[in-house]
């Protein structure tokens, strides 16, 4: 059983669904294992992971207003607003989206379904650098 880790920075346009699978995919494939187990960690609490569909750029289009009504931008809805009025939804959209995913290692590639990708979800309307940490167990 072998160990492999390393940190993926991504840059963001600001709010959007910013796709990560080939970054994560190319290291992964130059681990040089077979089977195992792939965790990919979020490093911060305004953005998030996500596997979803990579086929049609509808489903982003459609998940981000579906999350801009869930946890809207308020003035006076939230007490926490250190950062800005995105700053507490972003803490909503991640909380309901999470800070980590598991994928399969099998055959030396990502078991992902034909129509998945792995995405950091950007919940701030401003651009970042975020950092995501990667992390292999496998044979």
């Amino acid at each position: 059983m072998r160990q492999a880790h390393t940190e993926l920075v991504i840059d963001t346009p600001g709010r959007a669904l910013v796709e990560a699978t080939a970054a994560v995919s190319e290291w992964v494939e130059g681990q040089g294992m077979t089977h195992g187990l792939l965790t990919v960690f979020c490093r911060h609490t305004s953005a998030s992971l996500l596997i979803q569909e990579n086929a049609d750029p509808s489903v982003r289009t459609d998940l981000l207003a579906w999350f801009d009504r869930a946890a809207p931008e308020d003035g006076v809805r939230y007490a926490h607003d250190a950062e800005g009025p995105d700053d507490m939804p972003a803490h909503i959209r991640a909380a309901l989206t999470g800070a980590q995913l598991s994928v399969p290692l099998v055959g030396g590639r990502l078991a992902l379904g034909i129509w998945q990708g792995i995405y950091l979800f950007e919940h701030r309307r401003a651009p970042h650098r975020r950092r995501l940490i990667l992390h292999l167990l496998g044979d």
